[in-house]
């Protein structure tokens, strides 16, 4: 049986599937409706109190003055960069070369917007303060991600991340958050939201992500900027005429899993614990800084995949549904740890752990 179904098949057919929170499917918006009032007057090209008091709510909470909803993280940090750039009349940004907006999103910041972006450090670590006070070029505005994402979401030292924040003032260089998994890392630096975000100019965060929610985004920042990105935000399209299937769903799945983010931290660090038992197995970090990081597996991805699915045919858990080849010898995968690990009975994980132990000790 095994060699005849993909990684994907095996793993959606399993008891226990680990990452994540659930299926990604119509119900996820169905169970958001059900807690609505149905009588709630739909908003309308940004307007309504549907989305206006969400507007406040977020805004508070990340400590800025005002806040705008978006329908995608791509379009309101491309918006962001642009503002920025705009104001101070220069159109250079720096960031990370594994960022979203380098590598996921088309070139459309420089494509749209005519921003040159300059690249920050070597793409296997953090941007530190030094990169920063090294750079040959003037920037308008840096771009921070915390988590960094595509290095196992890694993040710097919070007197690190405070000492960037004070370079960037006293050049005058905006600092922008790319917040989209902002509430996984709060457990870590033991912060909260609006402390992180007194760091930064302007933040982005996302409601689909850790929350689970279907779609959707908040872009924060002052007055000025949040007016100017409303402009945008209609000259991107972004303006539909009703947002609200994605702003209750975003409100109802904030409020159920945000004070849930400890949970998944705790689980993710002892779920890397057990992985890090196994043969040629490694997590990046080694102990995770939040709920989410990479498996490393040092054998080629074409003799792992049989493995696994053995091992989800005989204990029931699915560890990953992909691997990325990193190399002729290894390949990786990225674990997200959500409302699904606490349903996961202790023997099973054991049971599965200490198989993949055993067979991967038993390859030549």
């Amino acid at each position: 049986m095994s060699d005849k179904i993909t990684l994907f098949e095996a793993f959606k057919q399993t008891t226990y599937p680990l990452p994540g929170h659930g299926p990604r499917n119509i119900q996820v918006l169905k169970e958001a409706l059900e807690h609505a009032d149905g009588n709630m007057d739909s908003d309308m090209y940004g307007k309504g109190k549907v989305i206006e008091d969400f507007q406040e709510q977020m805004a508070k909470l990340l400590g800025k003055d005002s806040a705008v909803f978006f329908p995608s993280g791509t379009m309101a940090q491309q918006i962001a960069l642009r503002i920025w750039c705009d104001q101070k009349g220069l159109k250079k940004v720096a960031y990370h070369p594994l960022c979203h907006l380098e590598i996921h999103e088309e070139d459309g910041l420089k494509e749209l917007h005519h921003i040159e972006p300059i690249l920050l450090a070597d793409s296997n670590r953090l941007i530190t303060l030094e990169d920063i006070q090294n750079m040959q070029e003037d920037i308008a505005c840096l771009l921070l991600e915390l988590p960094q994402r595509e290095i196992g979401g890694q993040l710097p030292a919070y007197s690190e991340l405070e000492a960037i924040s004070a370079y960037c003032r006293d050049k005058g260089i905006k600092l922008h958050l790319d917040g989209a998994r902002l509430f996984e890392i709060l457990p870590f630096y033991q912060k909260s939201a609006a402390e992180v975000c007194a760091l930064f100019d302007s933040v982005y965060i996302s409601f689909y992500k850790g929350l689970g929610g279907i779609t959707g985004a908040i872009l924060a920042g002052d007055v000025d900027f949040t007016a100017e990105s409303k402009v945008w935000k209609r000259r991107h399209g972004g303006d539909l005429i009703s947002l609200y299937p994605y702003i209750i769903s975003s409100d109802y799945y904030f409020r159920g899993r945000v004070d849930k983010m400890g949970q998944y931290y705790e689980a993710a660090k002892e779920l890397a614990g057990m992985m890090n038992e196994c043969h040629r197995v490694a997590t990046l970090p080694i102990e995770p800084v939040s709920n989410m990081f990479h498996l490393h597996f040092e054998v080629p991805k074409e003799k792992l995949e049989p493995i696994l699915i053995a091992i989800y045919e005989a204990t029931g858990l699915g560890i990953t549904g992909y691997l990325k080849e990193i190399n002729e010898t290894s390949c990786s995968c990225e674990i997200s740890i959500g409302d699904r690990y606490a349903n996961i009975p202790k023997e099973t994980l054991q049971s599965a752990f200490q198989m993949l132990d055993e067979k991967m000790r038993a390859m030549i």
